[in-house]
C-alpha cells in the first residue's frame, strides 16, 4: 500500500492502473484532534489523468472522459492515519472508476406471465375478502 513502482490498482479484470500513474497530495487534515491534527498530514487527495493513461483502451477512456470528466479527484480525510487515509482514497478512486466504465444494459419491457395475472387477481379477491370481514354487517344483512 506504500504506493511503490511496482504496485497497480485493480479496478476490473481487463484494467490495471500502476500506482506511477495516481498523483497524490497529502494536507493536514481539518477539525479536532489536538497536535497530532496540528502537525500530521493525513489528509489524503488522490488524481487520476483520465484523458492521459496509457493504461485506458480507447473505449474506456471514452466512457470515462463522458462520465467522469478529465481528471478523477478522490479526497479521504476520515481516518487519523495517513495510511488508512491512503487506503481509502484507493478504494474510493476504484469504486468511482468501475462505476464509470460500467455498462448499463438496456431493460426490455415484457408483459407479465397469464399465471402471474392469476395470481395477482386471486390475491386481490383474497385480501378483498379478508377487509370485508372486518367491516361491521350492514343493517339489512343482519
Amino acid at each position: 500500500m506504500a504506493g511503490g513502482d511496482g504496485e497497480v490498482l485493480r479496478v476490473t479484470r481487463s484494467l490495471v492502473i500502476p500506482y506511477a500513474e495516481l498523483a497524490w497530495h497529502f494536507t493536514a487534515s481539518g477539525g479536532p484532534g489536538g497536535q497530532h491534527a496540528n502537525t500530521a498530514n493525513t489528509k489524503v487527495e488522490v488524481r487520476f489523468d483520465v484523458a492521459g493513461s496509457p493504461s485506458l483502451g480507447p473505449r474506456q477512456r471514452a466512457r470515462l472522459l463522458e462520465r467522469c470528466g478529465p481528471v478523477i479527484r478522490v479526497v479521504a480525510s476520515d481516518r487519523r492515519s495517513q495510511l488508512r487515509n491512503r487506503e481509502l482514497a484507493v478504494e474510493r478512486l476504484r469504486g468511482r472508476i468501475a462505476d464509470g466504465l460500467r455498462v448499463e444494459v438496456p431493460r426490455h419491457a415484457t408483459a407479465p406471465s397469464s399465471g402471474a395475472k392469476r395470481r395477482r387477481v386471486e390475491a386481490k379477491r383474497r385480501r378483498g375478502e379478508t377487509k370485508a370481514a372486518r367491516r361491521r354487517p350492514r343493517r339489512d344483512e343482519e
